[in-house]
């Protein structure tokens, strides 16, 4: 009898330190790879105008924030009233991650891929309206390459990137008060008031 308990005892054990360790880590703290690194170019249609595109490189010589959204998810939607917050303080922006794709509700298969970008950017730009648009541009990434670029796992996702084109800060999930105080507006005024 005694035999087999030792290896329960042991199961049991690793159990709860798996389980603690797992309480301990909090993913929007988890060190993204590209901080400090040059953000990944890229060049996407816009949604508000499919004919003309954005890429990063329009905003060199400015600190900005990426926010990465969607109109089906549901913590964007909490974060959506603090990103309002920052118009007219810095500009922001929006990446439109996987508008169609990410809605478990539609079969992608049977959409062509302008009837795709169609439905994509109809959903968003209709979002956008009802809540309020705080992105001085917003591109559609459809199949979420360039999310992958970015490391992105999940939306949403804050980036600050400096006037080199550099990441300095990335948030996994929506924005918090506490956050946008002791992390966002600290860094910011930092990367504003410098001149490098």
């Amino acid at each position: 009898m005694n035999r087999f308990l030792w290896p329960l005892a042991i199961f049991v054990l690793l159990l709860v330190l798996l389980a603690a360790g797992l309480k301990l880590v909090d993913q929007r703290e988890l060190p993204s790879p590209l901080v400090g690194k040059p953000a990944p170019a890229f060049r996407l249609a816009r949604l508000e105008d499919p004919e003309k595109s954005f890429s990063p490189q329009e905003m060199q010589g400015q600190v900005w924030l990426l926010n990465v959204w969607a109109s089906w998810c549901v913590s964007c939607n909490r974060e959506h009233a603090k990103l309002l917050l920052f118009v007219g303080k810095v500009p922001v922006v929006g990446l439109n991650y996987k508008e169609v794709r990410g809605d478990a509700g539609i079969e992608v298969s049977r959409l062509s891929s302008e009837a795709e970008r169609q439905l994509a950017s109809e959903r968003a730009v209709k979002w956008l309206r009802e809540n309020g648009n705080p992105y001085v541009a917003s591109v559609l990434d459809l199949d979420g390459r360039v999310g992958i670029d970015y490391g992105v796992y999940g939306v949403p996702e804050t980036f600050i990137i400096d006037r080199q084109g550099i990441i300095r800060f990335k948030q996994v999930g929506p924005l918090t008060p506490e956050t946008i105080e002791q992390k966002i507006l600290p860094l910011l005024s930092e990367l504003q008031g410098s001149q490098k």
